[in-house]
């Protein structure tokens, strides 16, 4: 079984990594802790370690990647989580875009349509320090109706249109942070959800994301 250890040198990587990540212009010092404080080589396969704190993406099999720090760092400062938000991530890959949000304090309901990753997941150790997180195995289209409405929604692939399910889980007043469009880049877009159903929609920058897809695979 893996060990995990977080070294002095892996803790050092970590500063350097959120100093590049306030230069690129990230500004939301929890989320800037949160990258520190969650140890982002526990999420790779050992022999990434020593680039696990690039600012990249690394595969993680099943055609999957873990996201680059500062997409994962975007993504998050656009959610403006507070403590005991409840959020819906579609996408749990490695863990570490949950773990952040996790360590920031929200209750995390995480689904994984590749049954590979989401049963490898179920076995992360690291996972016992954060009892907030919880995995589902399913459609990210589908939601989880039975735990809505959620605080936040969080879509970690590139959607080519705004799941109506997911938004109709989404509580009023409530924000959706995902990717759109289908090709190399993806708009990414926060949706504010109004009190007569309606979304209010703002646009960021354009980022490039793995394809999010219909069903599971088993």
């Amino acid at each position: 079984m893996r060990q995990y250890e977080d070294t002095y040198q892996h803790k050092g990587m970590r500063r350097r990594l959120v100093n590049e990540l306030k230069e690129k212009g990230i500004t939301d010092e929890r989320v800037l802790d949160a990258i520190n404080t969650v140890p982002r080589h526990f999420f790779l396969d050992s022999a990434f370690d020593k680039i696990a704190y690039e600012d990249r993406a690394f595969p993680i099999g099943e055609g999957q990647t873990i996201s680059q720090p500062y997409t994962v760092a975007y993504q998050t400062q656009l959610l403006q989580i507070k403590k005991l938000d409840k959020v819906l991530e579609i996408g749990t890959g490695s863990v570490y875009q949950a773990t952040i949000l996790a360590e920031l304090g929200a209750w995390v309901y995480t689904i994984e349509r590749q049954k590979k990753l989401y049963e490898k997941n179920k076995q992360f150790l690291f996972k016992s320090k954060y009892p907030n997180l919880k995995f589902f195995y399913g459609d990210g289209f589908e939601g989880l109706q039975p735990y809505a409405p959620f605080d936040k929604i969080i879509i970690t692939a590139a959607a080519p249109f705004i799941p109506p399910k997911l938004v109709a889980q989404l509580k009023v007043g409530g924000y959706m942070v995902i990717p759109v469009d289908e090709g190399e880049n993806q708009r990414m877009l926060r949706l504010e959800k109004l009190a007569d159903g309606t979304l209010r929609e703002e646009a960021f920058e354009q980022f490039s994301f793995v394809p999010m897809l219909t069903g599971k695979n088993d």
